[in-house]
């Protein structure tokens, strides 16, 4: 059972378990719970869980760049994705040159770059191109291993697998940075509203909460619950946005019936 846990997210350990060792029974008896197969006991272990929280700063090995995000992988093994509208706008993408292109072969490569820039530079090449500093053009990453620091802003729980969406803005939990921000409101409305508009990013509150004597594969179920909130918030969005529409075609329509009514 604890050998089936290892490399998955455990709600009730709040993480991904890597080891347990130490293994103990805590009873001298077992017990048959209804027409469950398996005897029944209590135990203890020590566990080596990875437990990434948001807000933490993490960093990790660039693995794909593409236009519309970047892909990292912490400790050669956790996926993080960097969304593009997480990235600050001092740098941008650029392609790299097409598989048929002649002029940019492998070979030509390999003879006009030293041995180090052909670890970063030919993969980042292979994966589709790179992001670059607008000004200085010098590749995102540190060194040619191209390892980078990110804030951690999500938590995604599929599959028993947990994957990670970070952030490499300033100030990475600015509404400005949701993909569900609006522009700004115009003069006499009231800031209320923009402020409920805040897409608040999805935690995993709730999950570590279950019984002990609950399958903790089944608690994983509990995850949908994150997924239900995000519709709901892009709901509300959606019938804030019909309600000013809607206002606004009647203060349309009222104008033109008192203009006709003073003609």
């Amino acid at each position: 059972m604890l050998d089936s846990m290892i490399m998955r997210y455990i709600p009730a350990l709040q993480g991904v378990v890597l080891a347990h060792s130490n293994l103990s029974f805590l009873d001298d008896k077992a017990s048959i719970k209804a027409d469950c197969p398996f005897l029944v006991c209590r135990v203890s272990f020590d566990a080596t869980v990875w437990s990434p929280s948001i807000g933490m700063t993490l960093e990790g090995r660039i693995s794909v760049c593409s236009p519309d995000h970047i892909s990292i992988l912490v400790q050669r093994t956790f996926n993080v994705s960097i969304p593009r509208h997480h990235i600050p706008s001092d740098w941008e993408f650029e392609y790299g040159p097409a598989d048929n292109d002649p002029e940019f072969g492998l070979d030509v490569a390999q003879d006009e770059d030293s041995p180090e820039n052909v670890q970063g530079d030919q993969e980042a090449e292979h994966n589709g191109g790179r992001w670059v500093h607008k000004t200085t053009r010098e590749p995102m990453g540190k060194d040619t291993a191209r390892y980078l620091q990110f804030t951690v802003i999500g938590l995604t729980v599929a599959n028993e697998m947990l994957s990670i969406v970070g952030s490499l803005q300033p100030d990475p939990f600015s509404p400005a940075h949701s993909t569900g921000s609006e522009a700004p409101q115009p003069e006499g409305e009231d800031n209320d509203e923009a402020e409920e508009e805040v897409v608040q990013l999805p935690e995993l509150d709730g999950l570590e909460d279950s019984d002990d004597e609950d399958d903790p594969f089944a608690v994983l179920g509990k995850s949908a619950d994150v997924e239900l909130k995000k519709d709901k918030v892009t709901a509300v969005k959606e019938k804030k946005k019909q309600k000013r529409k809607a206002a606004g075609d009647d203060s349309q329509s009222k104008k033109k019936t008192k203009r006709r009514h003073v003609s």
